[in-house]
């Protein structure tokens, strides 16, 4: 049934000679390149405690995803079904094994958790509507794109909701209980580290081709797995510094910081294009996407918090 609805799909692409395929293509890699930059401008800009809500819950799905990815190991659809064939080069972008879908559960808990974070701020819900419908939209691109089944789909989709529902109910414990903090970090931080050893040394299926060569490599099917879990022990070591020695507040909200805010995405974007390929070079795919991981999340949790809180209090010299 999975294989027969992408066929479908498939199908239907061709015989729009693939007009879509472009858009849901835009989709798919605004899902995992941009969209994290809306909750960061409100954790800088807004308020920090709703842009950590989707953000905290991004973390929850970038360590569960690769573990659930990389114990299951099941193959894209195109190595199960021949008959599937991805659209564009959406065979060369998607990576890692294919349940569930990372894309999905990267849309879903940044998404959802905007939604939420934003849903009572009047004159925000339509930003929770579009959220909320972009991150359907990104799981449905998957599917038309033929690189993800639906259960891939709705399994990253119910990940994202339970990820939400949980960094929520871990916001009103720390309210509460606001010295535990330090604590739950500490046991993140162990628990990352057991999480790269799990998926470095378990074992992996080993199948070969009719040409002897394997039909999947797993070496290349950790890479995601270690960058997505470098991305929570980033914000660990990162909330960490911000909270007990940057403690940064937003600054007023006027263009000029507006345009501050924007220029520190900015450098998130050349980041990623520019340093990303040179820790990969210098380290390998495994530690070099996990350091870059590391250095990109702590940036944008801590190291711009800091040039915030410098820009506000020289504006309150001046003033």
């Amino acid at each position: 049934m999975d294989i027969q609805y992408l066929l479908i799909l498939q199908n239907f692409r061709q015989n729009i000679n693939d007009a879509l395929t472009p858009f849901m293509e835009w989709v798919s890699m605004f899902a995992v390149s941009y969209l994290i930059m809306i909750p960061v401008f409100m954790y800088w800009y807004w308020e920090k405690r709703r842009g950590l809500l989707p953000l905290v819950s991004y973390y929850f799905c970038m360590f569960f995803t690769p573990i659930i990815k990389l114990t299951v190991c099941a193959y894209r659809p195109w190595i199960r079904d021949s008959r599937v064939v991805p659209a564009g080069d959406s065979i060369t972008t998607a990576t890692g094994y294919s349940f569930p879908s990372g894309h999905t559960s990267t849309a879903g808990p940044l998404g959802f958790g905007t939604a939420v974070a934003v849903w009572s701020r009047k004159g925000f819900r339509w930003l929770a509507a579009i959220m909320v419908v972009f991150v359907f939209l990104t799981g449905f691109s998957r599917n038309y794109l033929g690189v993800h089944t639906p259960q891939d789909v709705v399994v990253g989709i119910l990940e994202s909701v339970v990820s939400v529902f949980f960094a929520w109910k871990l916001f009103l414990y720390l309210d509460a209980h606001p010295e535990k903090e330090d604590a739950i970090l500490l046991g993140c931080f162990i628990l990352c580290w057991a999480g790269i050893a799990y998926i470095t040394f378990k074992r992996y299926p080993m199948d070969v081709a009719a040409d002897g060569k394997l039909i999947v490599d797993p070496q290349k099917m950790m890479n995601d797995g270690y960058g997505d879990i470098g991305k929570v022990m980033g914000f660990i070591v990162g909330r960490f510094v911000e909270r007990h020695w940057i403690n940064f507040k937003p600054l007023k909200h006027t263009v000029k910081s507006a345009v501050i805010c924007a220029a520190g995405l900015v450098i998130m974007a050349l980041l990623k294009q520019y340093v990303s390929p040179v820790l990969v070079g210098w380290l390998g795919s495994h530690w070099g996407k996990l350091l870059f991981s590391v250095i990109y999340t702590f940036y944008y949790i801590a190291l711009f918090p800091l040039v915030l809180k410098l820009v506000g209090k020289s504006e309150e010299a001046a003033a």
